[in-house]
């Protein structure tokens, strides 16, 4: 009797998957290469379209064939990296470059050492241990306000905090320090591998050249 070979799952040759590899291969812009940084403003999305009503990069950026490297949530601010290049965008994106990520946090409540000790380390959340990350106290910064303003509750104080991350998981920053104890109330990306959002006012972009890139 011959095996029944109905439910096998075809295979795929080699040439097959060569080819598949070459296809998702991040690739080099056809034109000249564009870096944006843009300062992404409260409630934006990181994409060029959305539902009727809502704020996009295309209410802000006008270049075209440019894509986000990276996200920010809606509620997050700050530095957004655009670029045709694809390369550039993976290499700035993939948890094996660890490329670094500074957050300016501000979080309810103050939280001593040992507590900030356990993000140095790693916590552990539903997806899974996080990397050790950088974690340093930091004066309010000198920013601009943001619209609608955070609820701050007057009986509890408030603490800024410079979170450095090397990989980047949906709302890690928000999910650590809920981890510890300290809800998020602001979040803002003020740097990411060599480029800051020093001089740019929310909802402002520049382009950068190939010189200034990381």
């Amino acid at each position: 009797m011959k095996p029944n070979t109905s439910s096998r799952q075809p295979t795929r040759s080699n040439n097959e998957r060569r080819a598949s590899r070459k296809y998702n291969k991040p690739k080099r812009p056809r034109g000249p290469q564009k870096i944006i940084l843009f300062n992404k403003p409260y409630n934006v999305l990181t994409q060029f379209s959305g539902e009727p009503g809502d704020k996009t990069l295309s209410d802000y950026v006008p270049v075209k064939d440019v894509y986000p490297a990276g996200r920010l949530d809606k509620d997050s601010e700050g530095l957004l990296v655009l670029t045709n290049d694809g390369i550039l965008q993976a290499r700035l994106t993939q948890p094996q470059s660890k490329q670094p990520k500074i957050y300016w946090v501000q979080v309810e409540g103050a939280p001593s050492e040992e507590q900030l000790d356990q993000l140095r380390k790693g916590v552990t959340l539903k997806d899974g241990p996080t990397l050790p990350a950088g974690i340093e106290r930091i004066e309010h910064p000198d920013i601009w306000d943001r619209n609608p303003p955070i609820r701050e509750r007057k009986n509890i104080p408030t603490t800024w905090l410079a979170i450095t991350l090397k990989e980047g998981r949906n709302r890690q920053v928000r999910r650590m320090t809920a981890h510890i104890g300290f809800p998020t109330l602001r979040l803002i990306r003020h740097k990411m591998a060599s480029w800051t959002v020093e001089g740019l006012a929310p909802g402002e972009w520049r382009e950068v050249k190939l010189s200034q890139t990381t």
